[in-house]
């Protein structure tokens, strides 16, 4: 089977705001078909990376190329490649959507025969069908975030760039528009920035992790899991004074660290007791929770609850950007 080819390069991109280094030396590719989280803290880079790919800022240095154009030599192409979805949908709120988007569909350069069918698709596509004839500025944030996509999908784009696209709706918008994400990703290209770790784990294909304008991880969800190390969370329950369980437990053997809960009060026990939920970072996965257990023994300590779990992306994503890139 062929390999599918890569659709955008990005090489050792940087980026400067007058002292501020945004970007230091940035290097990542997305294949045909590849569906990527970008990842980071709040001012890690990642807007500043998708603006420049999109077109609407320079870098400094470094060369990017979407769907085999330079941005830099050929910045109308790349846009003609690409349909952008910023964060806060810039959309005209006194338009109808139809009319919204059939304005749209003429501004990319899409022939007048193809305007309607195209327009249609992103409709069917999006969901927006029933609310075409609808007063843009009438309409809920969830479905705004979905006339914007519609947008996004006029002029038939390979690369979709979608930054932060759920922010704002509620727990039943966003997850309609995790499956329209899914839809609409099957034959595209798709960039997707966002701090939720959950749709990451839910919508893509593999992730790209920056931090102080670094890429720091790049991966699939499975492989970032491996890069870690074969880490483990070992949860425990104990009632013992919490400065000795918590320094007990950071000395066992390949801990990363310790997090602990406030004491809770509880009648169990002859004697009553105070337990805190102890949560073990550590990298010995075969024996982490037995170690815990040993040491809970040692201490004479009340143990009411051991448990062992593999890392969250959201755990694996904390301990990557707390560590060394």
């Amino acid at each position: 089977m062929a390999e599918s080819r890569v659709l955008i390069e990005v090489d050792d991109l940087s980026k400067s705001y007058g002292a501020l280094r945004a970007l230091d030396h940035v290097s990542f590719d997305v294949r045909e078909g590849e569906v990527l989280g970008f990842l980071g803290p709040n001012g890690a880079g990642k807007s500043t990376t998708l603006r420049i790919l999109a077109g609407f800022l320079p870098g400094d240095s470094g060369r990017v190329r979407v769907a085999g154009h330079d941005v830099a030599t050929d910045s109308v192409a790349v846009r003609r490649a690409i349909g952008y979805l910023p964060e806060g949908v810039p959309l005209y709120p006194e338009m109808r959507v139809l009319e919204y988007l059939r304005f749209r569909a003429a501004l990319k350069g899409v022939a007048r025969r193809d305007r309607r069918r195209q327009v249609d698709a992103a409709l069917d596509a999006t969901r927006t069908t029933d609310v075409r004839r609808r007063i843009i500025g009438t309409l809920s944030r969830g479905y705004r975030q979905r006339v914007g996509l519609a947008d996004a999908l006029l002029g038939q784009p390979p690369v979709l760039i979608l930054d932060e696209p759920t922010v704002g709706l509620d727990p039943e918008q966003v997850i309609q528009f995790r499956q329209l994400l899914r839809d609409v990703g099957r034959d595209r290209t798709v960039i997707l920035s966002t701090h939720i770790l959950s749709e990451v784990e839910v919508a893509c294909s593999s992730v790209v992790i920056i931090a102080a304008g670094r890429i720091v991880a790049r991966d699939s969800t499975e492989g970032l899991r491996r890069v870690v190390g074969g880490r483990v969370l070992v949860e425990a329950e104990i009632d013992g004074p919490g400065a000795r369980v918590e320094h007990a437990l950071r000395e066992l053997g390949d801990v990363d660290r310790v997090e602990s809960s406030d004491a809770v009060p509880t009648a169990f026990g002859e004697n009553g007791g105070s337990y805190r939920v102890y949560r073990v970072f550590a990298g010995d996965a075969p024996r982490a929770a037995e170690n815990v257990f040993l040491a809970v023994a040692r201490g004479g300590w009340k143990l009411r609850r051991l448990e062992r779990k593999s890392l969250s992306l959201e755990e694996i994503f904390l301990e990557i950007v707390g560590g060394t890139p």
